[in-house]
């Protein structure tokens, strides 16, 4: 059985070495559309469908108003060292909106930050892939599809 889940978030990031618009801090609602099939969790056994959601939405969570930056950026030491003069790098009681930290060979999160960190420019393809690799073992991902901004005419696709 094929399943599509569906969650949607505000990110904030910029491309280096880019020229025009998109080398500033710039913000975007993006949308994520999973098609899973036979959902199995850590421990072999298959997953309800409406935990899907919730699985996927635990890792999604760290993307939600979150700045996204690569970690070559000159911004994110910066970044970080202002958080901790404010006392937030290890987060605020205010910040609530944080999913579970993760690291892999493309990225990782800082959920206290709400920052996560890139290898790649954090285009919709990467960010597919990057996606796709925080999320293969925890479902049975079919397809993937990322969206950028309310016209949705940035999207990536791709089939598993």
């Amino acid at each position: 059985m094929l399943t599509e889940t569906r969650l949607s978030f505000e990110y904030a990031h910029r491309f280096l070495e880019h020229k025009g618009e998109a080398q500033y801090l710039h913000g975007h609602h993006g949308e994520l559309t999973v098609w899973v099939e036979g959902a199995i969790n850590d421990r072999g056994f298959v997953v309800p469908v409406k935990n899907v959601q919730r699985i996927i939405w635990d890792v999604m969570q760290n993307f939600d108003h979150a700045l996204l930056l690569q970690d070559t950026d000159p911004l994110l030491q910066p970044i970080l060292d202002t958080y901790e003069k404010q006392g937030i790098r290890n987060g605020a009681p205010d910040n609530t909106q944080k999913g579970t930290a993760f690291k892999c060979d493309l990225g990782y999160a800082l959920p206290d930050c709400r920052l996560v960190v890139t290898k790649e420019i954090t285009t919709c393809e990467n960010f597919i892939k990057l996606f796709h690799a925080l999320l293969k073992d925890k479902v049975s991902i079919k397809r993937m599809r990322f969206q950028s901004n309310a016209d949705k005419i940035v999207a990536a696709e791709q089939t598993f």
